[in-house]
């Protein structure tokens, strides 16, 4: 009886789960990107954990890169082929405008890298692939704090204190935050299939860096390269980080409108491109 028993049970079909495709693969499923913060969480701090480990001076990276920087172009473009700062001192115009260019610039470039960097995690467990360039763009806003609290400092040293203005800074903090992650969406999954977008990245990162205000107010730029100049997200956000700040040079609406528009189609398009070819990441880093 027990034998019999036992056959039947060998002979039962044993149960199967047939995993399929989803018909929405191509989607931007929001809810799951939340359902996995966690996730997201963790690779943001290994992000923050990994960068400054073993270093001299640690998280203090953040504050010297775009203050050597101010340093340098206040030398030689302020001091030596003295380019016009409007009513600010070159000195501030230029970290001021360092330090919103710093979120998008390595935002961009860290998430562009994030697939390829990350080849080993994408064959081993499942989880909404959105999350890999995202995470670096986060741990870049870290930075940002840091690099901000010494731009304050900068501002008191030449006298000026923020303007009522200020509560409009994170909307042009967003509009940076937001061009980083458009293209770090289109570069990151370009970056799998063509390798020599490696060497892409740098030219351009300082090619967008002279097309947007950084080291000159966005005053200079004539009537004519206006419609042009808006652009480029970048140029808005910067200029519009300065208005915030400082009270000059107010962008128009139609420039914010504009900019902004151009970031979400940029960042709408680069992770609906991300999603469409995602299936094959594992097979090609």
């Amino acid at each position: 009886m027990i034998a019999s028993r036992e056959q039947s049970l060998i002979e039962a079909p044993l149960p199967t789960t047939i995993i399929e495709a989803s018909s929405s693969r191509k989607t931007i499923n929001l809810r799951e990107i939340w359902q996995y913060r966690v996730l997201l969480y963790f690779l943001v701090w290994r992000i923050l954990k990994v960068r400054y480990k073993q270093t001299v001076v640690g998280a203090a990276w953040a504050i010297l890169q775009p203050l050597s920087m101010m340093i340098v172009f206040s030398v030689f473009l302020g001091a030596l082929v003295r380019v016009p700062s409007g009513n600010l001192p070159y000195p501030l115009l230029v970290f001021s405008g360092l330090v919103p260019w710093t979120v998008f610039a390595n935002g961009m470039g860290q998430a562009a890298n994030s697939v390829v960097g990350n080849g080993n995690l994408l064959t081993k467990v499942y989880f909404p692939r959105l999350i890999i360039p995202i995470a670096p763009v986060i741990a870049v806003l870290l930075d940002f704090v840091m690099a901000f609290v010494v731009l304050i400092i900068v501002m008191l040293f030449y006298g000026y204190v923020p303007t009522i203005n200020v509560i409009w800074l994170p909307v042009f903090l967003a509009l940076a935050v937001i061009a980083a992650l458009g293209t770090g969406f289109w570069l990151s999954a370009l970056y799998v299939t063509y390798r020599d977008i490696y060497h892409l990245i740098p030219i351009l990162t300082q090619a967008w860096f002279f097309a947007t205000p950084v080291t000159y107010p966005g005053s200079l730029v004539p009537e004519s390269w206006r419609l042009l100049y808006y652009l480029n997200p970048m140029a808005v956000s910067v200029q519009g980080f300065r208005w915030a700040l400082f009270a000059s040079d107010a962008p128009t609406l139609v420039s914010v409108v504009l900019s902004t528009l151009i970031a979400l189609a940029l960042m709408v398009s680069g992770a609906y491109y991300f999603r469409s070819i995602e299936r094959t990441f594992a097979e090609r880093v």
